[in-house]
């Protein structure tokens, strides 16, 4: 029998700790002890108290914010040719604007304009799923090209010399998808963005759940977490490195399957106990079994 696993933000959503979870009863489940007895290293280490750590002295420093200016001004020759081929192959196999546009939660929770290529049919706003998957967006011909690829983050290097982004930091969220706060600049790449990388496909191993639930009690806190620990100690070595890694496109994606176990497991450790009813009319408010979950985090 598996367990109803329910996660409701509150209604500042600072922190996750602010995260309310209704758990129904159940039996234990063979998924909670293999993650409880056999969780590894890479899970473990993610276990700290978010509100003690702040970004290091580089993360915050003017030095890091040269250091991404000058990247970005001594990469341009080399950019532009790619704007112009990326430009034209978007313009001539679909219709519409070249550049999506949309608006993220920045440092201090300013929010800003973020550029990317598009690689979706335009439509009306909102007429696209905030949660992206391989299978629930109708994209242009050169869309999952360039998304395999990350070219259509690119623009984004125009957000860095406006000061709203750094080339190294958390990505910046739509304002729905926000939680915490950013106390330094987000980034084109980082931490949980190598981690995941794949995100895309395997959200899209899940038709039959509420990705949406899911995907803010579960993924966001693992980005959250990944992305927190290494701007604590971020230096200049190590984001030049996750640069590299990410141009040479050194994906780390072995690292999605244990951050998303130890969330799961965290998240029905601190509900023991404090377990509530459903609503007043007695139906049940479901993001997903763990029998699903189980299927998720390993692959299948």
């Amino acid at each position: 029998m598996s367990a109803n696993l329910f996660v409701q933000p509150s209604a500042e959503n600072s922190s996750l700790n602010e995260y309310s979870v209704h758990i129904s009863p159940s039996p234990p489940n063979p998924f909670q002890e293999r993650v409880a007895g056999a969780r590894s290293e890479l899970t473990t280490r993610f276990y700290f108290n978010l509100s003690d750590e702040r970004p290091s002295s580089w993360s915050q420093s003017r030095l890091k914010r040269l250091f991404d200016v000058s990247c970005v001004l001594l990469a341009m020759p080399f950019l532009l040719p790619i704007f112009l081929v990326v430009g034209l192959a978007i313009r001539f196999t679909s219709p519409g604007p070249v550049l999506f546009l949309q608006t993220r939660i920045g440092r201090r929770r300013r929010t800003f304009t973020i550029l990317k290529f598009r690689t979706m049919e335009h439509c009306e706003k909102g007429a696209h799923n905030c949660i992206t998957t391989t299978e629930n967006q109708r994209f242009t011909p050169v869309g999952p090209f360039l998304r395999r690829w990350k070219l259509d983050e690119l623009p984004q290097v125009f957000n860095v010399l406006t000061g709203d982004m750094s080339l190294v930091g958390p990505r910046p969220k739509i304002p729905e998808h926000q939680i915490g706060r950013l106390r330094c600049r987000p980034g084109i790449t980082g931490a949980a963005t190598i981690a995941f990388a794949r995100e895309e496909q395997v959200l899209a191993t899940l038709p039959d759940l509420d990705l949406d639930r899911y995907y803010r009690s579960i993924v966001l806190p693992a980005k959250l977490r990944l992305d927190t620990e290494y701007m604590s100690c971020a230096t200049f070595l190590s984001d030049l490195k996750l640069i590299i890694n990410t141009a040479l496109r050194r994906w780390d994606t072995s690292a999605i399957h244990g951050l998303i176990e130890m969330e799961v497991a965290e998240l029905r450790s601190k509900s023991h106990g404090n377990l509530k009813s459903t609503s007043s009319n007695g139906s049940t408010n479901r993001l997903a079994t763990l029998d699903r979950d189980e299927s998720l985090v390993s692959g299948d």
